[in-house]
């Protein structure tokens, strides 16, 4: 793709097959509830598990009056029992090396403290020039704050980036800050369509 000089990642279904470690997580938070966990069936319900930050997905699943409260539970959980049951998407390591030689790569992600975390568990942070999650941010996607601070952050106009994400929330986002989209194992509307993350080594000319 002609113009882009920098990559920026989603985490979640991107980087990593989360789903299972993300219902687990909000399950945990749900049983200090006494409530069930969210069916993994429940495909609206597990998505936005899967996508959107804690506070929307806590308003959601226990209402606006106990967004705080499940906040707090939250942050006394250590995520690192959930990261076993994350696994990387195939051939991302190698990819992400390759492309790593050629470009400056960031993150941009729903998800809070646990991406360093996640990062480091993998031994993939040294890949990464700048990570964003939704605590840098005053809006988390589907607004395009922290598109534009993985930019800013890669020092790129956001329009000489490229945006990899897998739902919704990345696709307006990335309309939002004017960033081409390339939707990852997905049919949403999008400027390129990923069924692998090696196809991006044939988009770069890098075989």
């Amino acid at each position: 793709m002609n113009g882009v000089a920098g990559i920026i990642f989603d985490c979640d279904g991107v980087l990593f097959e989360s789903r299972a470690a993300n219902l687990a997580y909000y399950g945990a938070v749900l049983e200090t509830f006494g409530l069930p966990p969210v069916d993994p069936a429940d495909e609206v319900r597990a998505r936005l598990c899967h996508t959107a930050a804690s506070p929307e997905v806590f308003r959601v699943l226990l209402g606006e009056e106990r967004v705080a409260a499940a906040l707090a539970v939250a942050q006394d959980l250590d995520y690192r029992r959930f990261i076993p049951a994350m696994r990387p998407e195939p051939e991302i390591t190698e990819v992400l090396a390759a492309l790593s030689e050629r470009f400056p790569l960031a993150i941009a992600t729903n998800r809070g403290g646990s991406m360093r975390e996640i990062l480091d568990h993998f031994d993939m942070a040294g890949y990464f020039r700048a990570v964003v999650t939704s605590r840098d941010v005053a809006r988390p996607k589907p607004h395009p704050d922290m598109l534009f601070e993985a930019a800013r952050r890669l020092a790129l106009a956001p329009s000489r980036t490229l945006f990899i994400g897998d739902s919704e929330l990345d696709r307006r986002a990335a309309a939002s800050a004017g960033i081409p989209f390339a939707a990852y194992r997905n049919d949403l509307p999008a400027d390129v369509r990923l069924d692998s993350h090696r196809q991006l080594l044939g988009l770069f000319g890098g075989g």
